[in-house]
């Protein structure tokens, strides 16, 4: 089974049921998977077969929805992409994963057409009408005309009869790039085994259902949307209630609307809803749960937020390299503040010391994983692979310890990553850049305290030119960087502390700075 299959046949026994609604406009399931098979055929047409990569430049909308769907549905492997990027972090994602269709938002059309020359594997780029019309785009004035198609059209003119062909479950389905340590991204190759199982487990162990209304608010590009707020509700024949981009205002209304059951966020999102003012607590009365994710949860918000909503929040873990989720909070024991919960159905997880010996209950270690869930590996990086993927368990790199009950706590998160609203960013990515400024002769990246994002981008750099500004160097940053990544703080040094060898020690950096 995978998730194309498992929509076609939910649609069969409830087409009528809403499978979302978007700008307050229902969609059934069975408007949903004919636009799906009908999109599917028309990218066969396009000469889009199993095994090509195929590329989402697209915020939260039906677009999104539809295009992964139908991408799996012809064979393809989908790779979503964060379309806030800058061109240097797209083009390297095309060129890099090969691909051989964008589907991306008429917003991109100017940035797609400046890109063209370098977009040495892409042969389609299908643009998706955001206009109020939904459709009057005329492609035919673009200067890349016609490598340039209109999603709009392509789905009315579909065969709603199209059958894509036999799927195995350990094709790759989706390749995710996660921020690397050497500075360029790496592509996590899911098979449709592992979106498929880690979906149906989430919504088991979550207990989702047909009557759930799960506002989707995280971005969908994002493997924690992906699986927890769209792919296991439409598993489940549940409802989504598409927020486009986050707006407390807007949460508040959809829930109180359509009486959502569940609601999925990073910590700076229930942050911000808890500090909205005006608000009636009984307006969330509706909600059954809340998912936190993406980082860790203060508890001081995670128990401000619950009396004031009286609704139970589940804190998750998990990783691309997984799925993503391998561990929740349980709904039928105690919750603990602080934990990332316990294994969720058919994925283990366990702390190990150096040598991969499991340590004891209590004790500090790396946590590995073991389950359906699991990456196949990263795309043409068989290294990278070899060192994450070991004996059948996956290493994550974090710190974390167990207790006598089966709960597991995060130590330390992997080594210098910094989470910004929920997003991992890497120091040598923020530094790659930074050493390509002509006056800038060293720099190191760490992450600071910040209330709303639970972290930002601070960094120290050493100068040749003492002229250079924060200013001048944030702005430098912002040409490079996705606008998450880009620094808050600049701080001048006249030198970075280094060890015996020459390597900078980010973990003796103190900032000094503040704003």
């Amino acid at each position: 089974m995978n998730l194309s299959d498992q929509l076609h046949r939910t649609a069969q026994v409830k087409a009528e049921k809403p499978a979302y609604y978007f700008m307050d406009k229902g969609t059934s399931y069975g408007e949903l998977d004919a636009s799906v098979t009908m999109f599917a055929d028309q990218l066969h047409k396009l000469g889009i077969s199993k095994g090509d990569h195929v590329a989402l430049l697209i915020g939260n909308s039906p677009h999104f929805i539809i295009g992964m769907y139908a991408a799996l549905r012809v064979g393809a492997t989908v790779i979503p992409v964060n379309p806030i990027y800058t061109p240097d972090e797209i083009g390297f994602i095309m060129n890099n994963g090969d691909v051989k269709a964008i589907i991306a938002l008429d917003l991109l059309v100017p940035l797609l057409e400046k890109m063209n020359p370098v977009l040495s594997t892409v042969e389609h780029m299908i643009i998706c009408e955001t206009g109020a019309d939904q459709g009057g785009m005329d492609i035919s004035q673009l200067s890349i005309y016609p490598k340039m198609k209109s999603f709009t059209q392509l789905v009315s003119s579909g065969d709603s009869q199209f059958s894509g062909p036999i799927l195995d479950e350990e094709d790759v389905a989706l390749i995710l790039y996660t921020s690397g340590t050497t500075g360029k991204p790496k592509g996590a190759m899911l098979t449709h085994r592992n979106l498929y199982s880690n979906a149906k487990d989430v919504s088991d162990y979550l207990k989702i259902n047909e009557d759930d209304r799960v506002v989707t608010t995280l971005p969908m590009f994002h493997v924690f949307c992906m699986t927890v707020a769209l792919n296991a509700p439409l598993m489940s024949g549940g409802t989504l209630l598409i927020v486009p981009k986050f707006s407390p205002k807007e949460v508040f209304r959809l829930i109180k609307k359509y009486e959502a059951t569940v609601f999925a966020g990073v910590p700076t999102m229930f942050n911000f809803l808890y500090q909205y003012p005006d608000v009636d607590p009984k307006e969330l009365s509706s909600l059954r749960l809340c998912i936190s994710g993406g980082s860790a949860m203060p508890v001081a918000i995670l128990k401000a937020f619950e009396q004031k909503f009286n609704v139970f929040i589940s804190e998750g873990y998990g990783l691309s390299e997984a799925s993503p989720v391998t561990c929740f909070n349980p709904l039928d024991r105690p919750r603990k503040a602080g934990s990332i919960g316990t294994s969720i159905i058919h994925v283990e997880n366990k702390v190990v010391d150096e040598l991969g010996e499991e340590v004891p209950v209590g004790q500090v270690g790396e946590l590995i994983v073991r389950g359906p869930n699991v990456m196949k590996g990263y795309y043409k990086l068989p290294e990278e692979t070899t060192a994450t993927l070991k004996d059948g368990w996956l290493y994550t790199g974090d710190l974390a310890k167990m207790d006598e009950e089966g709960y597991f706590f995060i130590v330390d998160r992997k080594k210098e990553l910094i989470i910004v609203g929920g997003f991992n960013v890497y120091p040598r990515e923020v530094e790659e850049v930074l050493f390509n400024h002509p006056d800038i002769i060293e720099a190191a990246t760490i992450g600071v305290p910040d209330p709303n994002q639970g972290e930002v981008v601070h960094c120290f750099v050493v100068t040749k030119n003492a002229d250079l500004s924060e200013d001048d160097i944030i702005a430098y940053c912002a040409e490079h960087l996705a606008k998450y990544k880009v620094p808050k703080q600049i701080e001048f040094l006249s030198e970075l502390p280094k060890n015996t060898t020459g390597k900078i020690l980010r973990r003796s950096l103190k900032p000094q700075l503040q704003k």
